[in-house]
C-alpha cells in the first residue's frame, strides 16, 4: 500500500502555542450596531444569520449603537458597572484566599464578568437559573450576600451547603441559581426539564441552562437540545465560549460546526451570537430571549463570544498551553473597561469617581471577608457538624443510617 492511500486523521490545532505571537485572525467582528434585531416571535429559519456574526452594541469610541441599544437605564447601567466590579474584586479577594490556605479551590470569572452579570437583569424573581461555575455574577448581581458565598468557599461552620459541595459550587433557590453540579452538561437538561415542568404547571416562570465551550461535547447537550426542540419550553440555553476548556481551545469541541450557536440549527432552535464582553450586547439579547420564553414562542440559544483571562481554576496553569499575553491582544477588549469609558462618554462616570467606586467596592468586600472569615477558614475555626452528612438525604431515614448517626455521637 502506498503512503498515499492510508488514511489519517485530522485533529484541531490551536492557532498558536505558549511562547507564540497570539493571534485572533479567525474571529470576525463586525462593526457595533449593525446586526438586526428581529421581532422575539421570528421563526428561526428566517435568523439563520444571527449564529454567524455578532451582536454588539458599544462601539470603539464608546457609544452605544444600533437596534439592540437602549435596553437600559443610566441607573442600570452604573449599577452594572458596579457588579462587574464588585464580582473581579470577589475574585481577587477570594483567589488571594487560597493562595493563603484559607480554602482548598477557587475559579475566577476575570474577563467574563459582562455575561453573567447582565444576563441577571433580564430575569425576573422565581426564574431559575442552571449554571456551571463561572457565574456566580448572577448571584452577585443579584444581591446575593457576598459574606454567605465566602463562609462556603471558607467551608466554614456558617457554610450554607453544609460542607456537602466543592468551595465554588453555590446553590441557593430562593435565589435562582440551582445547585451547581461538577458532572459537565448536567445543567443543560435540568434546565430544560425545569422549563417544561413550569409550562405544565402553566406557570410565568423562565429557566436558564448554562454551559462552557468544551461541555458542548457531552452527550447531554444533545439530549438537552432534541427535548427543547420537541416540546419549546421556556428555556434560554446559554453557550459560555470564552475560548479554552481546562486545556483544550474550543476548536475541538466545536468540530465542524463554524459556531457554537449554529449547532441550534439542526434542532430548529432560534440561536443568536453576541459579543460576551459588551455588557449592553449581553442584556439587550439576553432580554430579547427571556421575552420568547415568556410569550411561550420557545427556547432560545445564545452564544457569548468572550475570554478567559484567568486559569481555569487554581488548578491550573494556563501558561503551559496558550501565550501569556492572548488576553492583552483579544480584540473584544475588558468587559468592565468598556463599559467604564461608555459611561464616561456619557457623561455618567469619570476617571475620579470610578477609583473611588473601586475603594468603595474594595472596602465592601473586605468587609464581608472579614465576617466571613470570624466564622472560621479551611484550617482555622469550627466546621459545619459531621451531623450534616445525615440529614437532608432522605425525607425517613433508613435504620442504617439512623445506626450509623447514634454510632457517631449524633
Amino acid at each position: 500500500m502506498r503512503a498515499s492511500d492510508r488514511l489519517s486523521l485530522f485533529v484541531p490545532e490551536p492557532a498558536v502555542r505558549p511562547g507564540g505571537t497570539p493571534d485572533f485572525s479567525d474571529l470576525q467582528i463586525p462593526r457595533a450596531g449593525e446586526v438586526r434585531r428581529p421581532a422575539i416571535d421570528a421563526p428561526a429559519e428566517e435568523i439563520r444569520d444571527l449564529a454567524y456574526t455578532l451582536i454588539r452594541v458599544l462601539d470603539e469610541d464608546g457609544q452605544a449603537v444600533g437596534p439592540w441599544a437602549g435596553s437600559l437605564t443610566d441607573e442600570e447601567l452604573l449599577s452594572g458597572l458596579r457588579d462587574m466590579m464588585r464580582l473581579r474584586t470577589f475574585d481577587a479577594r477570594m483567589l488571594l484566599a487560597q493562595r493563603q490556605g484559607k480554602t482548598s479551590f477557587y475559579m475566577q470569572h476575570l474577563g467574563e464578568e459582562a455575561v453573567s452579570t447582565a444576563f441577571r437583569k433580564a430575569l425576573q424573581p422565581g426564574d431559575m437559573n442552571f449554571p456551571t461555575y463561572r457565574q456566580a455574577g448572577l448571584l452577585i448581581a443579584g444581591g446575593y450576600p457576598m459574606a454567605k458565598m465566602m463562609n462556603q468557599i471558607f467551608s466554614n461552620a456558617e457554610d450554607p451547603v453544609h460542607g456537602r459541595q466543592l468551595p465554588v459550587f453555590y446553590s441557593s433557590r430562593e435565589d435562582g441559581f440551582f445547585s451547581i453540579s461538577g458532572n459537565l452538561a448536567t445543567q443543560y437538561i435540568q434546565a430544560v426539564g425545569w422549563a417544561m415542568a413550569s409550562a405544565i404547571k402553566n406557570d410565568t416562570k423562565i429557566a436558564a441552562g448554562w454551559i462552557g465551550d468544551g461541555s458542548t461535547a457531552e452527550s447531554d447537550f444533545h439530549a438537552a437540545l432534541v427535548f427543547a426542540s420537541t416540546y419549546r419550553p421556556p428555556v434560554i440555553l446559554n453557550i459560555v465560549n470564552n475560548q479554552w476548556a481546562i486545556s483544550t481551545f474550543q476548536g475541538i469541541a466545536r468540530g465542524g460546526s463554524s459556531t457554537f450557536a449554529a449547532r441550534g440549527h439542526g434542532f430548529g432552535i432560534p440561536a443568536l451570537r453576541v459579543d460576551g464582553n459588551d455588557y449592553l450586547a449581553v442584556h439587550a439579547v439576553a432580554k430579547w430571549a427571556a421575552e420568547r420564553a415568556r410569550s411561550n414562542l420557545g427556547p432560545t440559544i445564545i452564544e457569548y463570544v468572550t475570554y478567559r483571562a484567568g486559569a481555569h481554576s487554581t488548578s491550573d496553569d494556563p501558561a503551559a498551553y496558550r501565550p501569556k499575553t492572548e488576553f492583552e491582544a483579544w480584540p473584544l477588549g475588558d468587559p468592565v473597561l468598556r463599559l467604564k469609558a461608555h459611561l464616561i462618554a456619557r457623561g455618567l462616570w469619570s476617571e475620579e469617581r470610578h477609583k473611588q467606586g473601586e475603594a468603595e467596592i474594595l472596602d465592601e468586600v473586605l468587609a464581608a471577608q472579614r465576617e466571613a472569615e470570624s466564622h472560621g477558614t479551611l484550617h482555622s475555626g469550627p466546621k459545619p457538624s459531621s451531623r450534616d452528612m445525615f440529614e437532608g438525604v432522605f425525607a425517613e431515614m433508613p435504620p442504617h443510617l439512623r445506626k450509623q448517626r447514634q454510632q457517631a455521637g449524633y
